[in-house]
Parts: C-alpha cells; sequence; structure tokens
C-alpha cells in the first residue's frame, strides 16, 4: 500500500496550476493519489496495487520499432527483453536518439512505438495530424524526478532552481544575481572554492535538453561551456570520473559515483529530495511523465502486437520493471484511463 504524508485540497492544487501550469502532471498525481486505496511507502518504491498483474494473451508473432527517447532506451529495452521471452515470436527492436526523433518515425511509419521524455510539441502533433487526419495517442509509462547530479566526492547537498539556471545558462532569467562559474560562489571551501565548475549536459535532440531548458532555464540558452553528451548514461558518467562535474539527468541513470541534488522551487523554499513520494505530491519541482506515443485511429483497434506491449507496459511486471530501473511507477488510476483510451474498442 503507498501512503500520502500529505493533505493537499483541490483548491491548493488548482492555486499550484495557474501559477505554473507546467506541474499540471503532478497536480493530476495528485488527485489520482488522494484515495484510501493509494497509499505511498515513505521509503521504498512499490508499484500501486491497483496495477493489474499481466494475463498473457494468445501466441502472436511480429516485429515492433521503438524510435525515440535515450532516457527511456534502457527501460524500453528491459521491457522488450521481458515481453519476448513471453512471446517468442515476437521482435521489439529499440533505438534511443533522443525523444526529437520519435515524431517523425510514428509519422513515417517506421516505428509502432514513440518514447518520449517531454510531451509531443505541437508543431510534432500537427505533423502527425496532417499525416493521418488524427492525433498520436499518448500513454504515460512512468514518473521521473529529473535529477541535477554532481560527483559523489561533492560536499554540495542543494541548489535552488535559481541557482542551476545561474549555473547552465547564459541569460539567468530565474532572476540570480550573476553567474556562478566555481564551487566558492555555491559556498563551498577549501579546495573546492576556486575550482572551476565542470557542466555536463545533452544534446539538442534530447527531450530532456529541452524539458530542462524550459523548466529549468526558463527557456534561455545554455551556456557554451556545456558537455553535451549523446545520452543519459554518459552524462552520469562524466560526473562520476570528473571531481568537478554537473549535470542533469533521469533519476533512473543515478549510479554510485553521483548524487543528486536537493532542489528547491524558490530562494525562500524548502529543499526537496526526488523521491517518489516528492515526485507524486508535486514538492520536488522538476518531476515529470514519460510517455510513450503510437499512432491509434480514434475508434479502431489498435494493432494486436502494439497493443499487447502497451497492456505489458502498464502491469504490475511492467511496472515493477520501471521499479528496477530506477523510476517510480504511474498510479492506477494513469493506467486504467490510459488502458480505456487504448484497448477500448478492442
Amino acid at each position: 500500500m503507498l501512503k500520502i504524508t500529505r493533505q493537499i485540497s483541490q483548491t491548493t492544487i488548482a492555486n499550484q496550476l495557474t501559477k505554473r501550469p507546467h506541474f499540471a502532471l503532478m497536480g493530476y498525481l495528485l488527485l489520482a493519489l488522494l484515495s484510501p486505496v493509494c497509499v505511498l511507502a515513505e521509503d521504498e518504491v512499490k508499484v500501486d496495487s491497483g496495477v493489474l498483474a499481466y494475463q498473457k494473451g494468445a501466441d502472436l508473432k511480429g516485429t515492433l520499432s521503438s524510435v525515440g527517447s535515450d532516457t527511456l532506451n534502457n527501460l524500453m529495452t528491459l521491457w522488450a527483453e521481458r515481453f519476448c521471452k513471453l512471446y517468442q515470436g515476437a521482435t521489439v527492436q529499440v533505438e534511443g536518439k533522443g525523444s526529437s526523433t520519435a515524431p517523425a518515425a510514428l509519422i513515417s511509419g517506421s516505428a509502432q512505438l514513440g518514447p518520449m521524455s517531454r510531451a509531443m510539441k505541437q508543431s510534432e502533433i500537427d505533423g502527425f495530424e496532417k499525416k493521418y487526419g488524427y492525433k498520436p495517442t499518448q500513454v504515460r509509462v512512468a514518473v521521473d524526478a529529473l535529477a541535477v547530479f554532481v560527483n559523489k566526492d561533492n560536499p554540495l547537498t542543494s541548489l535552488t532552481l535559481a541557482q542551476v539556471d545561474a549555473v547552465f545558462s547564459k541569460f539567468h532569467r530565474r532572476g540570480y544575481a550573476g553567474d556562478i562559474a566555481n564551487w566558492g560562489q555555491l559556498g563551498l571551501s577549501g579546495e573546492w572554492a576556486q575550482r572551476s565548475v565542470s557542466l555536463y549536459g545533452r544534446n539538442s535532440a534530447s527531450g530532456t535538453y529541452g524539458f530542462f531548458k524550459e523548466e529549468v532555464l526558463a527557456n534561455g540558452d545554455f551556456k557554451d561551456t556545456v558537455k553535451e553528451q549523446p545520452g543519459s548514461a554518459s552524462v552520469v558518467q562524466g560526473i562520476a570520473v570528473d571531481r568537478y562535474g554537473i549535470g542533469y539527468s533521469g533519476i533512473g541513470y543515478r549510479t554510485s559515483g553521483v548524487k543528486a541534488l536537493n532542489l528547491a522551487a524558490d530562494a525562500d523554499g524548502h529543499f526537496i529530495e526526488p523521491s517518489q513520494k516528492n515526485a507524486y505530491s508535486g514538492d520536488y519541482p522538476i518531476a515529470r511523465f514519460l510517455y510513450v506515443y503510437i499512432n491509434k485511429k480514434p475508434g479502431a483497434q489498435l494493432d494486436k502486437l502494439t497493443a499487447e506491449f502497451i497492456r505489458f507496459v502498464l502491469s504490475k511486471e511492467g511496472q515493477e520493471t520501471v521499479v528496477k530501473d530506477g523510476y517510480f511507477p504511474v498510479p492506477a488510476k494513469v493506467v486504467s484511463e490510459d488502458l480505456k483510451v487504448i484497448l477500448g474498442s478492442r
């Protein structure tokens, strides 16, 4: 069972969403979770007890292609491996070069699955709709607390979003007074004080790059000194071997060589750990859904192989795989709503 440690009224949620509309998913999670059936364990990540175990269907054959998010690459691979053990006649090919590659692959028909670490942009939706006459279907498959990582030896434990902006951005649109270029400017002393901050990030094809740019940098430009990496694993590996490194990545890529900082949305706020509890409550300021987009014509049945793969992803076993990969599972209410949309015409 899950346990919510603080109760927030719907009025409070509405006020929060009015002020910060990009946190709509957090308000949704709260509304989904404020029930006696859904409780969140304080220190361990568990799948909502309302998410049903997977029931294997008739044997299936065929090939699915997944093109999109690097953040979801490991998770898509784990899902594919488990799915193909159940259906030995099925093959799932996974390519993770960035969320921006997913819409084009879905539009061209070269992929049936489009994993993305951000929601589709309106221009991407419009491109899909121009081709097919209807919008792509969005499936919420996991929850991520996007993390700001430093090397495990770094004594720093927390930052405000304004400080993170001043570290990574040229423009400091969150209002921090001045640029942050060395660790002493963040309060570190001794041998750290004069050491330059070494920046790691993703390339522009990444949904995580776009999400971080929008939500943390307020759409400001990244500094030219950011070392752009081709994948999330590369970001974390770089920080793990660079004592003075800092970067951002999905929480699922955390290793023993790095630590995730606690973050505060405001200078006068309190610092929040990137935990399941805090992602669900909306207290952690840069939590997000992770998605898989599919091509489903309204009122028509989804092809059996794609439908069965999504049904597995949103099962107890599929969501246990989410936990295994270091992300947070989606609540049963979200699973139920998305399955109804996807499988309702079967």
